[in-house]
């Protein structure tokens, strides 16, 4: 995708959730190396590994479009927790969602006393992202979020954060491991299915990193 409307001369530019706001890759030529974008970027590979996001980072520079890190630093983050007016900014209805999958994205292991605030930095992550997407666009041409599906989801993420003069699309790539619930995808503009990648249990490596 970003190839594509590269090409076209209609990316205005790439945002990613995998860098945080203020790392960007407008001053560098299109023929950085990896390394110096990693640098312009802040990159954590730690928790982003490269050889999966470095792909469409590298098509981007290599065609001259800009790719701008959209997240919030961990510092900025912590002061959200305490934030009741990010209550608001969703329906009540996905801000109840929004703080279910909080719990189980985190296994039911955390105490109730740290929904809401989790929730907060996950509506603060998104509003962040909008505002980078708002920042970035062009009348006529295209930015790109590259974001986890959470972020992304029509009813809870992103989108709400969007003025209503912009126009969005979401795209999941989903990668199928059986039967799945078709609420998980049925909101999502386009589905692109991908090949098929290994089970692992996340709550079991999640609980044993938790043990005393």
């Amino acid at each position: 995708m970003v190839l594509a409307l590269a090409a076209q001369g209609q990316l205005a530019a790439l945002v990613l959730e995998m860098a945080n706001q203020g790392g960007s890759t407008r001053d560098l030529p299109v023929q950085a190396t990896e390394a110096d974008i990693q640098a312009a970027l802040r990159w954590d590979e730690r928790a982003w590994p490269w050889g999966t996001y470095g792909p469409a980072v590298v098509s981007a520079v290599r065609a001259g479009v800009p790719v701008l890190g959209a997240n919030l630093p961990m510092s900025a983050l912590r002061a959200t927790m305490g934030d009741s007016s990010l209550d608001q900014r969703l329906p009540s209805a996905s801000l109840a969602e929004q703080q279910q999958r909080i719990r189980t994205g985190h296994c039911d292991m955390l105490p109730e006393s740290q929904i809401a605030p989790m929730t907060r930095m996950q509506i603060a992550r998104d509003r962040a992202m909008a505002q980078s997407i708002t920042d970035a666009a062009q009348a006529g041409r295209t930015v790109v979020l590259l974001a986890g599906h959470g972020h992304v989801a029509p009813a809870l993420g992103v989108p709400q954060h969007l003025p209503p003069t912009f126009k969005a699309k979401t795209v999941l790539l989903h990668a199928s491991q059986g039967d799945e619930a078709i609420e998980t995808i049925a909101n999502f503009d386009l589905v692109w299915p991908t090949g098929p990648i290994p089970a692992r249990d996340y709550c079991a490596e999640f609980k044993a990193t938790r043990k005393p």
